[in-house]
């Protein structure tokens, strides 16, 4: 613990004089809790609470649940209590937390890496016909979200899970989330080096470790060895990204502090090239790091995104070498551009066996629990029994041997998903959504999949590769600032004077090649009636003033504002 500071000078009449706090680092000796969420964390780490679920909460009820476990460490095990249905956006500021609390919870299930063999895919839609009202989301972190839990069910639940390998620990809170991956890891023709071995070991180290089970705020990790850069690295916390050095051979560069919501911020290489046997002590230094010198004073400023903000690379890379790893890292090359303007693997693929995969497209991730056991079934009769989830909201089918491609895809598509999906299914992704989050303003996921079906019939010749990402509340879930057009949920006034839900519009965000956060046209906002009007003239607008070859996010940044409008 610090030391007792001075007292603070006398205050004249005019003038208070206070001492600055600090921004409660660990490092600097600051572990007096400055909030409520630090206090709550120290009276008890957030992994304990399970006990407590699994001998009374589940035997008592919800009324049982103390608050500090209902709205701060049960996310440690993937509980969220959802959001009591029939409040309107309207209320979502202005409502307290046990107003807005219903008594059923989202559950999230972690699959690290999007892996899933047929067998934990088939548990997975089981439990959600069983648990869940048959909902089981895709989430843009290759997880799977239940929702109507109730707390009775949950040690059942994790019974099943973990009895296939799967978990729910730390799949929210202040700690290590879910490790996205490449989907086609390990199988792609492509790849420049598999990161699974790495992601497992990450998993080993800091998975259910008291060690790391008390950080400022959540923390995001990625890693992938792919050419088309297929994890979003920009936008994690660390990530490592696959590269080929000229003297080592292929590795991974280093990236930190990246993270989207309402203070979005690309991360920033360190210019060091990681061997995969030495990614998990660097991944264990980065985090080690947020643990100890991340802000904890203010939760709007506890990201790691802006300690390297106020840091740079270069201190935060002296710091991670010789306080943590105690060696210096290697310099290395920045990855080459994406090899494709689409990231999400839809389709059909020769793996580097033979085989091929299948990508395919649900409607903005919303699938149920008979949808993914019958997925299971169809993998297991046309594959090895092997699966895997994507960070655009869609699955894959892995290990086709050629004469079953066309059956598994005719299959598929008569499950409504589809590995030949239009440009809108494709590039469409929503959040939850106002009808389970209580962060949201307005609905997301239907109003989503409607839009997809009225650009496909207005625009059916559209081609160009796009992303229309719709997001709920301005916390960006669903990475508005990063899409081609970008939907940002609120209430707006329609042409009648009255309050109804629309979005704020942002437009020409990009990662991957050109990366960056678009921008926002003064005043742009439409209505959720008149959302399809505005996309189609948006996009016909482009269409007609196009360069050749120019992508959307390059048009709408030097377009004139009457022609986003």
């Amino acid at each position: 613990m610090a030391a007792t500071p001075p007292k603070p000078a006398a205050a004249t009449p005019r003038r208070k004089v206070s001492r600055h706090r600090g921004e409660g680092q660990w490092a600097a000796g600051h572990f007096t809790p400055l909030n409520g969420n630090e206090q709550t964390k120290k009276d008890d780490d957030g992994l304990n609470v399970r006990t407590r679920i699994e001998t009374i909460y589940s035997k008592r009820g919800f009324d049982s649940i103390d608050p500090g476990d209902l709205r701060g460490r049960m996310r440690w095990w993937g509980l969220y209590t959802q959001r009591k249905q029939g409040i309107d956006g309207g209320k979502t500021a202005v409502l307290e937390p046990e107003e807005l609390d219903d008594s059923y919870f989202m559950l999230r299930v972690r699959i690290d890496g999007g892996a899933l063999t047929t067998a934990q895919l088939r548990v997975v839609g089981e439990i959600s016909q069983e648990f869940a009202r048959g909902t089981a989301d895709i989430t843009d972190r290759q997880n799977v979200q239940y929702h109507w839990i109730r707390i009775e069910d949950v040690p059942e639940i994790w019974n099943r899970l973990e009895g296939v390998g799967l978990s729910t620990v730390t799949a929210c809170g202040d700690t290590p989330r879910v490790m996205i991956g490449s989907p086609v890891a390990g199988i792609a023709e492509d790849e420049i080096i598999d990161g699974t071995p790495a992601l497992e070991e990450m998993k080993r180290r800091v998975l259910n470790n008291p060690a790391y089970s008390n950080l400022p705020r959540k923390f995001k990790t990625a890693i992938s060895g792919s050419p088309v850069l297929d994890v979003v690295h920009e936008i994690n916390d660390v990530a490592f990204v696959g590269v080929d050095h000229p003297e080592h051979g292929p590795g991974f560069d280093l990236w930190v502090g990246g993270g989207l919501s309402t203070n979005p911020k690309l991360g920033v290489r360190l210019g060091a090239w990681v061997p995969i046997e030495d990614v998990p002590d660097v991944y264990e230094g980065v985090i080690s790091i947020f643990r100890d010198y991340g802000y904890r004073r203010l939760r709007n400023r506890a990201r790691l995104k802006f300690l390297v903000a106020d840091w740079g690379a270069e201190k935060f890379r002296q710091v991670l070498e010789d306080e943590y790893l105690k060696r210096k890292l290697t310099d290395g090359p920045a990855p080459a551009d994406p090899t494709s303007r689409w990231r999400d693997h839809i389709g059909v693929h020769r793996q580097k066996d033979g085989r091929y995969y299948v990508g395919f497209a649900p409607r903005v991730g919303r699938v149920d629990g008979t949808i993914l056991t019958k997925v299971a079934d169809l993998a297991e009769a046309h594959g090895s029994g092997r699966v895997r989830t994507t960070v655009e909201q869609k699955m894959i089918v892995l290990d086709v041997e050629e004469g079953q491609v066309d059956s598994l895809v005719e299959s598929l598509e008569a499950l409504d998903l589809t590995a030949r999906p239009s440009t809108f299914r494709r590039g469409t992704m929503a959040c939850t959504g106002i009808e389970f989050c209580k962060l949201a303003i307005v609905e997301t996921k239907a109003r989503g999949a409607s839009l997809i079906d009225e650009l496909e019939r207005r625009l059916p010749e559209f081609d160009e590769p796009l992303t229309i990402n719709l997001n709920g509340c301005p916390n960006a879930c669903a990475r508005i600032q990063t899409a081609d057009i970008g939907l940002k949920g609120q209430l707006v006034l329609n042409d009648r004077g009255e309050q109804v839900e629309g979005y704020q519009v942002h437009l020409g965000g990009a990662l991957g090649l050109e990366p960056g956060f678009g921008r926002k046209v003064r005043g742009l906002k439409v209505t959720a009636e008149e959302l399809p009007d505005y996309v189609e003239r948006v996009l016909k607008r482009y269409q007609a003033e196009r360069e050749d070859g120019e992508r959307f996010a390059t048009w709408a940044a030097r377009a004139p504002e009457e022609a986003l409008s």
